[in-house]
């Protein structure tokens, strides 16, 4: 029998969890409101004291132990969101608990996490990846009868995530046409979606997962529960190989649509997001607004929810973000330039090539003993997408050209 997360065990967990996590506003979003032609709310969860919606499901699951559970303790894997949900569930039910984090996790995460566990909670440090700590969970799990706490693939975190969807549908003043959820395990989707089922049948659910990470996107096409060989784990809060055997037939039933949003636009909404609303978010937690453009039309006179996931966004990774959000909309590109080898060579570039609001943002040059060219790797920016074809003539005309790199992704990675 497929489980489906019943409304009365949902709004059990919201009893549970109600002096533990808040209930965070749905606020209107007025610049994407007048944007879309529309009525876009964001419903809140980066306001969480974790910072994400995780702490609900994480003290659903854990208050729910046996006594004899609870004395033995939990464990988890997690460099993220759950990571602290289940941290500071373990400080407030005086709980033992045990995370393991690969090895590369920022400190800052770490730190994070212990501030929220205390003395409640031992970080262990395990391997290069989140797989590394996974099976090490689950290693110490079989040999010391510790509950594992999966982030997504378990009932009670599922009814826990579920009871986003009884707020917002108490908060929301008019009915809700499409609400846009964030897809990585399909914890939250699987929960949110079987409340709206049930108490908003006419709202259109659409699940948003990353371009380089389609898990459910393709199982739902597969029609079966699908395996990726590789993904792009830049949306490390929602880049998963495999969804839950438990979250993927209640959203393969429940979500209306699944659509993926590339990285790049992703970057350029929580830019802008900050510089322009003032909000910080995360890269899942920018996954339901980036996808508004793929909507437009649509969403046009409609009654929007964009649920914002998280806001845990490490400061280390702003550069990584302008860049993929520059490489995105076009305006930073990247070229292998040959320089003449005289004097004034790379003055004539700089005057006679570039447009006047070009910038320069990138120069390698390496001087060959090739006595007519030396090659440089030069990154330029523009002002606008339509400078580049007038760009490239020029370098073709004067003899300034030599590969363009944008389009040539192993060669690109490796020189940039």
């Amino acid at each position: 029998m497929t489980y489906f997360p019943d409304i009365n065990d949902v709004r059990e967990a919201a009893e549970t969890i109600k002096n533990v996590s808040a209930v965070t506003p749905l606020s209107y979003g007025l610049r994407y409101s007048n944007k879309y032609n529309a009525n876009i709310y964001f419903k809140r969860e980066d306001l969480q004291q974790v910072r994400s919606y995780k702490i609900r499901g994480a003290y659903n699951k854990i208050s729910s132990l046996s006594e004899t559970e609870a004395k033995n303790g939990v464990v988890c894997a997690s460099a993220g969101n759950h990571a602290q949900g289940v941290a500071l569930s373990c400080k407030l039910l005086e709980i033992k608990g045990t995370i393991y984090m690969p090895t590369p996790t920022p400190n800052q995460k770490i730190e994070q996490v212990k501030m929220f566990g205390g003395g409640f909670i031992e970080i262990k440090l395990v391997g290069d990846t989140f797989d590394d700590a996974y099976y090490a969970t689950v290693l110490e799990g079989n040999e010391t009868g510790k509950i594992f706490i999966h982030p997504f693939d378990d009932k009670k975190v599922i009814e826990g995530q579920a009871t986003i969807g009884l707020e917002i549908i108490k908060q929301a003043k008019e009915p809700i046409d499409y609400i846009f959820i964030p897809v990585g395990g399909g914890g939250l989707a699987a929960g949110l979606s079987s409340v709206f089922k049930v108490l908003s049948p006419n709202t259109k659910i659409i699940g948003v997962e990353p371009e380089g990470a389609p898990s459910m996107t393709v199982s739902i096409k597969n029609k079966k529960n699908t395996e990726l060989k590789h993904i792009e784990k830049f949306v490390d809060g929602a880049a998963v190989k495999r969804v839950g055997d438990l979250t993927f037939p209640i959203c393969q039933q429940n979500l209306d649509d699944m659509i993926t949003v590339p990285e790049g636009k992703i970057c350029e909404t929580i830019l802008e997001l900050y510089n322009k609303d003032a909000i910080v978010v995360e890269p899942a937690g920018a996954l339901s607004i980036a996808a508004l453009d793929f909507y437009a039309e649509k969403i046009k006179n409609k009654n929007i929810v964009c649920l914002i996931s998280g806001s845990n966004n490490d400061i280390t990774r702003t550069s990584e973000i302008q860049e993929r959000a520059l490489l995105y909309a076009n305006l930073k590109h990247y070229f292998i330039v040959k320089f003449p080898q005289r004097a004034g060579a790379l003055k004539e570039f700089v005057v006679d090539i570039l447009g006047k609001d070009d910038d320069i943002t990138y120069f390698e040059y390496a001087k060959k003993t090739n006595r007519e060219n030396g090659t440089a790797v030069v990154g330029i920016q523009l002002k606008s997408s339509e400078d580049l074809e007038p760009l490239i003539e020029k370098m073709k005309k004067h003899n300034f050209y030599g590969d363009y790199l944008n389009d040539k992704p192993d060669l690109f990675q490796f020189l940039v």
